[in-house]
């Protein structure tokens, strides 16, 4: 067999050259070596010292893994046949819808009436983006835009928690001892890539996997304890009196006995910023899981019904309209768990 020579010689070195476009400035450089550097250090330095910041939340319960794979797949097939959006507000710019829960917020994309080119013209098609997200399992408010200069000026005012919003929430736990309370903690991922939370005091710590711990805090209310109470709508809690809770260690397991943590406590909340889990991660803290989040200490039955999902409902949004400039409050329809607990307050 005979070897072809290689052809290098007939190649000018200007041809052969790598394109200069691909090659970053010398200062470009050196400004991602040392950030990748300084990242890198910070986590080989922790990792040596073993001075990662332990989280003060349990970990995820081992069966939380089966439950989550079985409520993931429930939901993937009622995402592929979901195919109506509930719009509860809507303009040129923008829609509000009420996502149901065991959903995927993707789905809603599709749902809406506008998601489609009107007389058969591509042009006409919006072009769709979610402002904000929820958890699988949580329903409630979410807004879509309709094109990308009105997403960018949205997604900025979540980031830069400009939006305020409120969350309904059943929990079933201990009796608190707070009507209102504010509860500050640090936020991140462990190790095995669950979301915990942190003491107020490691914020800004590396992590296992280079981030870093983060601040989040999220003002509750009581609604209701164990069917006595009365719903009432959201209101301002920007006060001074508030009790306030910073997180410094674990919380107390106030007792073992089941009757003490089985009371069925309805919060509203006010999360301040917008951490992954916020709410679930926190009421876990407070020791008033929601009812049916596995992954965050919820009973998974009750009252002889088995949980096919948390009960968070994501109830209000207000914001500043990103074209007209005009200050916008939406309030989303109570889910039917809501509705039954409210109809026995009294």
């Amino acid at each position: 067999m005979t070897r072809l020579p290689l052809l290098l010689p007939l190649l000018s070195p200007r041809a052969a050259s790598p394109p200069r476009a691909l090659t970053p400035p010398p200062a470009r450089r050196l400004a991602v070596a040392a950030a990748g550097a300084s990242v890198q250090d910070a986590v080989m330095s922790a990792a040596a010292t073993g001075e990662y910041p332990c989280p003060v939340s349990p970990p995820y319960p081992a069966v939380s893994k089966d439950v989550e794979l079985r409520r993931a797949m429930t939901a993937s097939a009622r995402s592929g046949a979901y195919s109506s959006a509930a719009v509860v507000f809507e303009d040129e710019w923008l829609a509000v819808v009420d996502k149901p829960a065991g959903v995927y917020c993707e789905a809603l994309l599709s749902a809406l009436p506008c998601s489609t080119a009107s007389s058969g013209d591509p042009s006409s098609k919006p072009n769709l983006h979610l402002a904000n997200r929820l958890d699988r399992d949580t329903s409630g408010l979410m807004v879509i835009t309709k094109c990308n200069k009105v997403a960018a000026k949205l997604v900025k005012a979540f980031t830069e928690h400009k939006v305020k919003k409120t969350y309904l929430a059943l929990c079933i736990g201990y009796l608190p001892a707070w009507e209102k309370v504010k509860v500050c903690s640090g936020h991140g991922r462990s190790k095995h890539g669950a979301w915990r939370v942190y003491a107020m005091s490691d914020v800004g710590r590396t992590l296992p996997g280079g981030s870093s711990v983060r601040d989040m805090s999220t003002k509750f209310e009581v609604l209701g304890t164990d069917g006595k109470g009365q719903y009432r709508e959201p209101s301002n809690v920007d006060i001074d009196d508030i009790e306030s809770i910073t997180v410094q260690e674990k919380a107390a397991d106030q007792t073992s006995n089941v009757d003490v943590k089985s009371h069925m406590v309805f919060v509203r909340a006010y999360p301040q910023s917008g951490r992954t889990h916020q709410i679930r991660l926190h009421c876990q803290y407070l020791g008033i899981p929601i009812r049916g989040d596995v992954k965050y200490g919820g009973v998974i039955e009750w009252n002889g019904v088995d949980c096919d999902g948390h009960a968070l409902h994501a109830e209000s949004l207000s914001f500043v309209h990103p074209v007209t400039g005009l200050p916008v409050t939406f309030q989303a329809p109570l889910p039917s768990w809501a509705n039954e607990i409210i109809s026995t307050m009294g």
